[in-house]
């Protein structure tokens, strides 16, 4: 449920009412100028988000179930229960820099099923055409360069403060992306921040067919090795890591957490172990290496791409070749493959948007830095001691990923008909306007509206991390049914469609102003489990659980990179949708689990494909463009 992108922050349009969104614009001064200034996360009023609750349940469940939970939302506002939770919530604002932050954090690392396809995200990006191993490698030591100096930026607090509607956004989750890792728990994991010490880390770690090497970045006066230098490093430890029967000690952190918590600790009880475990996860970064997959169409290959990036493509290819627990992991394949993968709990989705365009810029630079002269040492080589029973769970999880990597259902549609262009010319908002084929295509397939969550940013609030946009509404309801009636005219599905766009505009609006209603509900439940009294009826009522079902789990990504985020769905019968709308074309990908009978990635992409179609269709034979 929380494998997700933030989409790209936007802000309301006046003379426009109907541009509700545009990209976050930045200024070059100090990271956190303005941190301590930001406001904190509000809790909404009580009598609002119920409200909004209900009306939120109207497209997705039966009448009789909203009548009761019209009735449990009475009580719970009359009865004291409510109030009482919501004083406590206000209490904990005052107290806290935000009173959801701790809670969100806990829902991640609570969180026991596998990081990849379950929580991580994969970001794939271009095909890249190497001529040869070199190329390969030289590409991966830019790549490295432009990470470091990103990393310059961080360490300067020098990146260029973003801003909302003129508002200064929230710039800590940029500084939790570098130098961390999860740590695998029993019963919960850890987020650990290695350049908080002494002693920051001046390496990265690299992996090549399951073996993973220290690679220092840095020269003995703190200047960055150029890329010529790191080319050089790299050449070393490809050499050094030719054999391919080598065990993939990285397969056991794409376990459930819970297997991977008790075969860590049973990992790290050697000393050897112990320390290679622990140069992985103090490393800035990690970039994997990896061997070339089987090759297929052009049309498949972006589907593909985005499966490795998410998974590996199973323990034949690429699932050894990382470490799921580092927040960072950039993944340079021998095929011109190339994206990264990052683990969710530190961070949301515009760090990560902002590294990669950063970096695919910075690599486009025809700069060239001389060399010094000067020897490097050999990468360390990270040695592990394989015990029976090490073996024994590296066996279970490769067992285990390859089930996980049979299930995933991956479909990239590039979508080339149109982009965001098209609809800005007809007064709507590309965003709400995807979001609306989403919906169309998702209830032509289905015959009803499911629970549907898009992601929005709260950076404009003090540790701001994320707000769920709601996307079906009782007016995309009568948009898409309008549709599917062949009594209607055009005219009456654009004003529907128009009604509908308005509409999610305004909830994108109450959820970027801590105005929206999923993160309240959280506070309140976690309020009552942590007072250890009785569950208020509402949280176990039947409409609930289907509010939180997402069989639409969506995000949009701001990119100027030509590039697709993606993510699994969040639960066994929905879809992971992630889509990176560009001027003049759309990158989509879309995910199901093939465990799922009702669901199918490819048939999911076409009916979006002709959702967008014939809604284009709707604004240029029924509206001309606006003036």
């Amino acid at each position: 449920m929380l494998g997700v992108t933030v989409r790209a922050a936007l802000r309301p349009g006046i003379a426009n009412p109907c541009r509700l969104l545009r990209a976050v614009t930045q200024v070059p001064e100090r990271s956190f100028v303005y941190q301590e200034g930001l406001p904190k996360l509000p809790v909404p009023p009580l009598k609002q988000t119920c409200e909004r609750y209900l009306a939120s349940l109207e497209p997705i469940v039966s009448e009789e179930e909203l009548e009761h939970t019209r009735m449990l939302l009475q009580e719970f506002l009359k009865g004291g229960v409510g109030e009482r939770l919501q004083k406590g919530l206000e209490r904990r604002a005052r107290k806290t820099d935000n009173w959801v932050s701790e809670w969100w954090m806990q829902s991640y690392l609570d969180c026991r099923m596998p990081l990849a396809v379950y929580t991580s995200t994969g970001l794939a990006l271009p095909r890249m055409h190497f001529e040869d191993r070199q190329g390969q490698l030289r590409f991966a030591a830019k790549l490295i360069a432009g990470v470091l100096d990103f990393k310059r930026m961080v360490d300067t607090e020098t990146l260029p403060v973003q801003y909302l509607n003129g508002k200064p956004l929230c710039m800590d989750q940029y500084y939790q992306i570098l130098s961390t890792c999860r740590i695998p728990g029993p019963k919960r994991d850890t987020v650990v921040h290695y350049s908080a010490g002494n002693t920051p880390p001046t390496h990265i770690t690299v992996v090549h067919n399951f073996q993973f090497f220290v690679l220092d970045v840095y020269n003995s006066d703190g200047t960055p090795l150029t890329i010529d230098q790191i080319t050089m490093q790299l050449e070393k430890i490809w050499n050094s890591s030719l054999q391919t029967n080598k065990e993939p000690i990285g397969i056991l952190t794409s376990q459930h957490r819970n297997t991977w918590g008790k075969a860590y600790n049973n990992l790290i009880k050697d000393r050897t172990n112990k320390e290679s475990v622990r140069a992985i996860q103090k490393s800035i970064f990690t970039v994997c290496l990896d061997a070339p997959m089987l090759r297929v169409s052009d049309e498949m290959y972006m589907s593909r791409v985005a499966a490795q990036m998410l998974h590996g493509g199973g323990t034949r290819w690429n699932s050894g070749n990382r470490w799921f627990d580092k927040t960072l992991q950039f993944i340079v394949g021998g095929d011109g493959t190339c994206g990264l993968v990052y683990e969710h709990a530190p961070t949301e989705g515009p760090p990560i948007v902002f590294l990669i365009d950063y970096v695919v810029k910075y690599m486009q630079r025809a700069e060239m830095v001389r060399s010094p002269m000067v020897p490097l040492a050999m990468p360390q080589k990270l040695r592990f001691n394989i015990t029976p029973e090490i073996k024994r769970d590296i066996e279970k999880a490769k067992q285990n990923m390859n089930m996980v990597v049979e299930d995933l259902d991956v479909k990239v549609l590039a979508f080339s008909h149109f982009g965001r262009n098209l609809p800005k010319q007809h007064g709507l908002s590309p965003d709400a306007f995807v979001q609306m084929a989403l919906q169309l295509a998702y209830f032509r397939i289905y015959g009803i509206c499911c629970a549907t969550y898009e992601s929005a940013t709260l950076r404009m609030f003090k540790y701001g991390r994320t707000e769920t946009i709601r996307s079906t509404t009782v007016d995309s309801l009568k948009f898409v049914q309008a549709m599917q009636d062949p009594s209607k005219q055009n005219t009456e599905r654009l004003a529907l469609l128009q009604n509908a766009v308005q509409t999610h505009k305004q909830n994108t609006l109450n959820a970027i102003h801590g105005q929206a209603i999923d993160r309240h509900l959280l506070g309140l439940k976690m309020l009552s489990i942590e007072d250890l009294t009785s569950m208020p009826e509402l949280f176990m009522d039947t409409s609930y659980a289907v509010a939180h079902h997402f069989h639409l789990y969506t995000s949009q990504v701001g990119s100027k990179t030509d590039c697709v985020m993606c993510f699994g769905p969040t639960v066994p019968d929905g879809y992971g949708v992630c889509y990176n709308p560009m001027a003049e074309h759309i990158n989509i990908a879309i995910t199901a689990f093939n465990s799922c009978e009702d669901t199918n990635a490819a048939n999911f992409a076409q009916a979006v494909k002709t959702a967008l179609l014939d809604m284009r269709a709707l604004l240029t034979e029924t509206a001309g463009p606006r003036q």
